[in-house]
């Protein structure tokens, strides 16, 4: 508005060249509305101002607002039409700074309504009063139950394919068959299962993970009662096993590292990555039966080479085929650990996104197991492939023949979950699994892999706290935390903001439960309640905590095998990244079940980052070896 209307001053007196009256008319009209867009915009953000985030009532002349603003899209639409065709008008003859400023205002026009459309399109909720209506508790008493029913059915329906549409949308580049058909209906349904019953949006759930995360600081800050202390002594044995697990994990840590190709490698080496790799991308490699799927230029393979050292002779088997359910993996001799290494790439790709989000529970009965048990679907399946492949297409026959003396190890960064047990591998020494963070299993199958995986987590990693009930514990956590403060959004937002920039002492907000007797806090809040659409199955209030009448619609999974929790110990700022110390213990499956709030939340989870600590803390160990001898 500022640029039109320094235009139009300095370009007052010399409208007189051909086209300049429609050019002063388009003008003088762009700024009049401009001005009631500035105005509406204004007065929508004032009043989004007001109130609390569960008391809306000072906002209640809001959806007045946006109708207006909606209003004022139809004239700007139609003025961003006439500056298009007066700017490609060959017949004007202004001055060509005059055109070239009307042009940068008609393009401006046009990607703001293609933005607005677009962000329409993808958060737009088609269902609006329908869910509020069925979902509240009086309508069975106004409909019959077959009604009632129908009513249900096609809101369900309505909504899954509304989160359908949206996963296509998100997913246009890949090619789809049925596998993935499959997939976006069931993910489809996960996201309508687990926003149904909330009142919330985005602005919402950002204000109470900052909420969230100052409270989780003001709790650790306090001290600790001495059995939740875990602390073991220089010399003793689970010490010494300790180290030997983060030597080891460190060692193969690189493998899993080295399969996500080269996109790591050129992540972890900006500068030099494409050097090196474009050097190599001529070079011989391995016959075409040796490697399946598309290596473009062999920058996958090259970096595996850079990253793990071995020699072109050490892979019995690489594959870059990457489906939904397909996930790539070689197959490597470990010389240096005597070890045959089948490496599992994580999560990368859009299809291994849609492999993650394929979280229904499934059945497992192992012989082993008496009880049982329940794994991650989407998982399972990528597992199972490899499996067949491995032990169908004869490459662990074929590994194992070359050094029948090798152990085998299977590791994994993030998603990777595989146990072999043929007969006819007589050499199965070991088996340890690297960072399975992101399958969760039964509580009996967790404690049955104790015996042959090994997992690492990093600080507060998230995606190793990633399971449904996790995620509906923190949905709850966020709606009843966001209804008890008393605080304007924009200022928890705001402050939010600075403290996780810039750190510094957990606000204190007010909130409803200041000053209420501790038999109160049992019962839910009607601030609480007004956010909460209907009660879920997998939702529950606080009075509901210990008497549940109904089974979850998600079971407790837990993470597998034994867990080595490490934590990164450091006296500098929050964003430095120098002089960082790690320590580790033995952890335990309780110890995440709950999602922890924190900056590095997914930066933990990255490759590197996990690889910096392995190594840190190897390193410190070997050390510490070296001076003993001395």
């Amino acid at each position: 508005w500022i640029g039109i209307l320094v235009l139009y001053t300095v370009h007052k007196g010399h409208f007189n060249c051909l086209g300049g009256g429609l050019l002063r008319t388009y003008l003088l009209i762009l700024l009049v509305l401009l001005a009631s867009i500035i105005c509406v915009i204004s007065a929508l953000v004032y009043v989004s101002m007001q109130g609390t985030i569960s008391n809306p009532g000072p906002r209640k002349s809001l959806p007045k607002l946006l109708y207006i603003r909606l209003f004022l899209y139809l004239p700007e639409f139609i003025w961003a039409v006439v500056g298009a065709v007066w700017v490609s008008d060959s017949s004007v003859h202004c001055e060509k700074t005059v055109i070239n400023i009307i042009l940068v205002t008609v393009i401006a026009s046009w990607v703001i309504i293609i933005f607005t459309v677009i962000g329409i399109l993808i958060v737009f909720d088609p269902l609006g009063g329908k869910k509020t209506f069925y979902l509240t508790s009086g309508v069975d008493r106004n409909l019959e139950s077959s009604q009632s029913g129908q009513l249900l059915y096609n809101v369900k329906n309505t909504a899954t394919r509304v989160w359908e549409k949206r996963i296509r949308l998100l997913c246009c580049c890949i090619v789809q068959d049925d596998d993935h058909r499959v997939a976006f209906t069931s993910i489809a349904e996960l996201f309508r299962n687990y926003f149904s019953d909330t009142d919330l949006v985005p602005s919402d759930i950002a204000a109470g993970l900052t909420l969230l995360h100052q409270e989780q600081d003001k709790m650790e800050s306090c001290p600790k009662d001495p059995e939740e202390v875990l602390c073991h002594s220089p010399s003793s044995l689970v010490t010494d096993d300790l180290d030997i697990e983060l030597e080891t994990a460190a060692h193969y840590m690189l493998f899993a590292a080295a399969a996500y190709g080269w996109p790591y490698y050129i992540y972890t080496n900006p500068f030099t990555a494409l050097c090196k790799l474009s050097g190599d991308c001529c070079r011989n490699r391995p016959t075409d039966s040796d490697i399946t799927g598309s290596d473009r230029h062999n920058f996958h393979f090259g970096s595996i080479l850079k990253m793990t050292g071995l020699q072109y002779r050490d892979f019995i088997h690489i594959s870059f085929h990457n489906k939904i359910y397909e996930i790539p993996f070689f197959v490597a001799l470990d010389h240096k650990k005597e070890a045959i290494v089948v490496a599992v790439r994580g999560t990368l790709s859009f299809e291994d996104v849609l492999t993650d989000l394929s979280a229904d529970c499934e059945d497992l009965t192992l012989e082993d197991v008496i009880e049982n048990g329940f794994v991650h679907k989407g998982i399972t399946q990528a597992a199972n492939y490899i499996y067949r492949k491995l032990i169908n297409d004869g490459i662990l026959n074929q590994a194992f023949t070359i050094a029948p003396e090798y152990k085998l190890v299977i590791v994994g960064h993030s998603l990777g979950e595989l146990k072999i047990n043929v007969p006819e591998i007589k050499h199965l020494t070991s088996l340890v699994y690297l960072k399975c963070i992101f399958l969760f299993l039964s509580k009996s199958l967790a404690d049955y892999t104790k015996h042959f995986i090994v997992s690492v987590i990093v600080g507060k990693d998230l995606v190793a706290r990633l399971s449904m009930p996790n995620m509906e514990d923190l949905k709850r956590r966020i709606v009843r935390i966001v209804a008890n403060c008393n605080r304007p959004k924009y200022q928890i937002l705001l402050r939010g903001c600075w403290y996780e920039v810039f750190g510094g002492d957990p606000d204190d907000f007010p909130t409803e439960l200041d000053g209420r007797n501790q038999g109160d806090l049992t019962q839910p809040l009607l601030a609480e309640e007004s956010l909460m659409v209907h009660r879920s199955p997998s939702y529950n209030t606080l009075e509901d905590e210990s008497h549940l009448n109904s089974p979850p619609q998600y079971p407790h999974l837990y993470l597998p095998g034994r867990i080595i929790h490490i934590v990164e110990e450091s006296s500098c700022s929050r964003w430095c990244s120098s002089d960082i110390k790690y320590t580790a213990r033995w952890s335990n499956q309780t110890v995440f079940s709950s999602i922890l709030i924190s900056p590095k939340m997914v930066t933990d989870h990255m490759p590197d980052v996990v690889l910096k600590a392995l190594n840190s803390l190897s390193q410190e160990h070997g050390s510490c070896i070296s001076c003993r001898a001395q």
